[in-house]
């Protein structure tokens, strides 16, 4: 399952609020509410988090086996 538990420390961290994420970002209250619940994102997705957040992907989420 990926999980993206790191993404909220990781925004923490840079100051980045998912107010941000939505208004200046664009990336809407929906996909923050899938990556609160860990479904299924698109991959763009990630590609803004980790360009917003000047990040590497496991930075943003994590691997853990089922």
């Amino acid at each position: 399952m990926i999980i993206f538990d790191k993404l909220w420390k990781t925004m923490e961290a840079r100051g980045v609020s998912t107010y941000k994420l939505r208004e200046e970002c664009g990336i809407d209250s929906k996909t923050v509410r899938r990556l609160k619940a860990n479904d299924n994102i698109e991959t763009k997705t990630l590609n803004k988090l980790c360009n917003v957040l000047n990040c590497n992907i496991d930075d943003i989420m994590e691997y853990i086996p089922d």
